[in-house]
């Protein structure tokens, strides 16, 4: 994949902002399997990210909370394979401070 960014802000706006345009670039440039790991993400975050705005919150943990939540659920409910499950945490976790 993509380089991940390593020094994440620890403010919650420019940290969505970062994970964003570190998904973007990989839409755009990234291999096929690189590209549906980080749309699916994509769409976990989107949906995150709109609640979080909604909640008002200035955390990423409270943040990542929300999205681990989603993640689990969705794993749980069995919309990837586990290889796929892996890649995804891996690549959510691998954005935290």
């Amino acid at each position: 994949m993509s380089q991940v960014i390593t020094n994440f802000s620890k403010d919650l706006s420019e940290f969505t902002d970062q994970v964003e345009q570190y998904l973007d670039n990989v839409v755009q440039h990234g291999t096929d399997e690189q590209l549906f790991i980080a749309s699916y993400l994509q769409g976990h975050f989107a949906v995150v990210a709109g609640q979080s705005s909604l909640e008002q919150f200035t955390e990423i943990s409270q943040f990542n909370e929300l999205m681990e939540q989603s993640l689990h659920k969705a794993f749980t409910a069995k919309e990837l394979e586990e290889d796929d499950q892996k890649q995804v945490w891996d690549l959510w976790q691998s954005f935290l401070p």
